[in-house]
């Protein structure tokens, strides 16, 4: 009936303020032992292996596991250079007459480019 709704919004107020109040204690008293802060690295990549897959376990540098590309990754210079071949195709399309085009395709084949 709307009664609960509100209560329950104050009452959450209060705990969440309570836990940050209490985290900021912790980290103070952490924090004047001399202890240094550990943050969570959020981009780790943690596998979860199933009895089905035997995968091999990769530990990087720092004791995590490493991110396996399971495909073929492009470089960045064969990126660049898909681009530069749209673009060129693009304004061959754009500017370029239509026999110009096929003069330029027959001379392609007969190259063997």
């Amino acid at each position: 009936d709307g009664i609960l709704e509100p209560l329950e919004q104050e009452h959450e107020k209060k705990v969440i303020a309570e836990a940050v109040e209490k985290w900021k204690m912790e980290r103070e008293a952490r924090l004047a032992r001399g202890e240094e802060e550990e943050e969570e690295n959020i981009y780790a990549v943690h596998e979860e292996e199933s009895d089905e897959e035997g995968g091999k376990e990769r530990e990087g540098e720092d004791g995590q596991q490493k991110f396996i590309a399971h495909v073929p990754v492009p470089t960045q210079q064969e990126i660049e250079e898909a681009l530069v071949r749209r673009k060129k195709m693009e304004l061959l399309q754009k500017y370029a007459s239509e026999t110009l085009l096929a003069q330029s395709e027959e001379a392609k084949t007969l190259l063997g480019l």
